[in-house]
């Protein structure tokens, strides 16, 4: 498998396991959100920890794909493109469950949280 492809697969990998580490962790410890996990009725607090999450995941999963390719831009930037392809679809059947903000804040920030991942594997050494 080429290089290329075990960064994007390495990149998203991260992206999974931060969102569900973290996300396991903010169900253990705040109980009102676990107990509105399932029907979706998050407080403006708990939309902003999920997005939260979000961008923490996204930034990780920057870093990991630049550390493994850190020559090409294209690379570097696919699973934040990537992810933006999947989740336009997966938001749009939940545009009445969110305000339009937090749709835009998740959606609108994925190429450009990526590329911010990437460019914090060019400092780090």
């Amino acid at each position: 498998m080429s290089r290329r492809i075990v960064a994007v697969v390495a990149g998203l990998f991260a992206w999974m396991i931060v969102v569900n580490v973290a996300g396991l962790i903010l169900r253990l410890s705040w109980p009102a959100y676990a107990s509105v996990a399932a029907a979706l009725t998050f407080t403006l607090g708990m939309m902003i920890a999920r997005l939260a999450i979000g961008a923490l995941a996204t930034l990780a999963m920057g870093l990991v794909t630049a550390k493994i390719v850190p020559a090409s831009a294209i690379v570097r930037l696919l699973p934040g493109v990537l992810l933006l392809l999947f989740f336009i679809p997966v938001h749009v059947n939940l545009w009445n469950r969110f305000p339009v903000w937090y749709h835009l804040t998740f959606l609108l920030s994925l190429v450009p949280l990526t590329y911010a991942g990437g460019r914090m594997a060019d400092t780090s050494g």
